[in-house]
């Protein structure tokens, strides 16, 4: 009750500010990048690498499991679960309209709209989609699956996957509630910005579609339509429900992604993403530090701290549901897939849908720019949508398919926090439905909130804010981790030690030292003993 209550409270203080805390959180924003951004910059710098490396070395190979543990989903299945779950609608919309925010403004000094600035707009999106920022979910991920799986014990609670804080010192039972505080806090801003964002695009879309009018009883109605989704969907957990819509949500974004392609300039699109991946390779260093040189660095920072903000607050809920979906698993395994599966896939939407958006303006088809800058995000979408063969169906196609993104993530994500509040749930128990529902309402009226303040600087703000306080989560995980591998690991070698120094052990003795025990438990229970027994002679 306390978080929902949480919950309840921030809403009522959106929906009641209104437009009027547009300009509080557009400073507090502003404030975070000038200040604060290299803190952003330096955990996700130490978290790509400590994963790269734990990976990819010989503690990749460690299992989320015991030994004949096999994973219950098939790779297709886990990876479609993945994605769908961390990538909701947002990816739909930003793939078009990021590219064209960063062409005005370009990094590295570029001359706006000059063949280097569309170079590297084309880029950067998908840097902040890639790598770096899949591999914020692995510190959550691995900690939670190796308490579970390896360690066997109950984890409800990020705080439960950090083994230093374990323990009835009181001390340790404040910092674990702070943590599981800072936790709920991030999913609000999280799960809230998402939605938040995408409502609004959708309800012009709708408009565009049907001409009903774009009001707040429009967006309202949406927010019904997806309540009755969420609710179905979180009623039938995992098996039957969530799996289900991944699999559609995966389909539909592969169908949607291939009708763009091959329907538009499909060897501009090639031709521009191997540059992009070129572009990528050189900079990520000097993107991922920070270091570009630019005329507008706020614009630039701006992108990036919003992302690596919400990346942060979507870390606990992705961490619980990836490990509960990964047993069996090995840390190579959960790394490597979501690397392929979540960044590709998320590039994959920045080649395509970006890389046509930035073809439509180099070319001169369309000004979307103009658009983007007078009408807003929405109006820069369907602009994009109406340059395609048969325009009504493409934007219905687009708004199912936005509509089955934000299912997805809200779904697992209010299935996961459901887990995360229930006090007493066994090992495999699955939360109790009207718990489930109850967290399905709770971010039906959250994302009403932001979405009455309206404005992206509000959502990118929340986001910023939201995320700032995990980075000292996301620390503590990897000192847990390194912890508890290294632990495990002196007792496997402690194990490998004893063998090597008993080379002299032969199964002729282990036979002797078998008959010198079953004669002395025979002397202890005072039973007759057969002294002609060859097995005590």
């Amino acid at each position: 009750m306390p978080t929902v209550s949480l919950f309840a409270l921030v809403s009522l203080g959106l929906i009641l500010g209104g437009s009027h805390l547009r300009i509080v959180l557009s400073n507090l924003m502003n404030g975070i990048t000038a200040h604060m951004s290299w803190a952003y910059l330096g955990i996700y710098i130490i978290n790509f690498i400590f994963f790269m490396f734990l990976a990819f070395s010989h503690f990749g190979k460690i299992k989320l499991g015991h030994a004949n543990d096999k994973p219950e989903y098939s790779s297709f299945q886990w990876g479609s679960m993945v994605f769908a779950t961390a990538i909701d609608a947002s990816i739909l919309m930003l793939s078009m309209v990021d590219p064209l925010r960063y062409v005005q403004h370009p990094i590295f000094g570029d001359k706006p709209y000059s063949a280097a600035a569309y170079g590297d707009a084309h880029m950067l999106g998908q840097f902040n989609w890639g790598p770096m920022a899949w591999m914020m979910f692995a510190s959550a991920t691995v900690a939670i699956a190796y308490v579970m799986y390896v360690r066997n014990a109950r984890v409800m609670r990020i705080s439960s996957a950090i083994s230093f804080l374990k323990g009835p010192e009181r001390y340790k039972k404040v910092i674990r509630q702070i943590i599981d505080f800072l936790v709920v806090f991030g999913i609000m801003g999280g799960i809230g910005s998402s939605v938040g964002m995408e409502i609004p695009v959708l309800s012009k879309i709708i408009n565009q579609i049907t001409g009903v009018p774009d009001t707040l009883f429009l967006k309202l109605f949406m927010f019904l339509i997806l309540f009755i989704i969420f609710a179905v969907t979180v009623f039938h957990g995992i098996k039957g429900g969530i799996d289900r819509l991944s699999a559609a949500h995966i389909w539909t974004a592969i169908g949607f992604l291939l009708i763009v392609l091959f329907i538009g300039p499909t060897l501009t699109i090639f031709r521009d993403e191997g540059n992009s991946l070129r572009l990528m390779v050189t900079k990520f260093i000097t993107m991922s530090t920070g270091t570009t040189t630019t005329g507008s660095p706020d614009i630039v920072k701006n992108e990036t701290i919003f992302y690596w903000g919400w990346w942060l607050s979507y870390m606990p809920v992705m961490g619980l549901f990836i490990a509960r979906i990964s047993r069996g698993c090995t840390i190579r395994q959960v790394v490597v897939g979501m690397l392929g599966y979540g960044a590709l896939g998320c590039m994959s939407f920045y080649a395509i849908l970006g890389g046509y958006s930035l073809y439509l303006q180099q070319t001169g088809v369309i000004n979307l720019v103009h658009i983007l800058n007078t009408q807003g995000q929405a109006a820069a979408i369907a602009a994009v949508l109406s340059t395609l063969p048969l325009k009504m169906l493409m934007l219905i196609i687009y708004s199912i398919s936005c509509f089955i993104f934000l299912a997805t993530t809200i779904s697992s994500s209010a299935f996961i926090v459901s887990s995360f509040t229930s006090r007493h749930l066994a090992p495999g128990e699955q939360p109790s439905q009207f718990n489930r529902l109850i967290w399905v309402i709770v971010f039906i009226i959250f994302s009403f909130g932001i979405v009455f303040v309206g404005g992206f600087k509000t959502v990118q703000a929340i986001s910023s804010i939201a995320g700032f306080p995990l980075i000292v989560v996301c620390g503590l995980l990897l000192i847990s981790i390194c912890q508890m591998i290294h632990q495990d690991q002196k007792v496997i070698q402690a194990k490998k030690k004893t063998v090597l120094f008993m080379p002299h052990v032969t199964p002729e003795i282990v036979r002797k030292q078998k008959r010198v025990e079953i004669a002395l438990a025979s002397y202890l229970h005072e039973q007759p003993r057969n002294q002609s027994d060859p097995e005590l002679s």
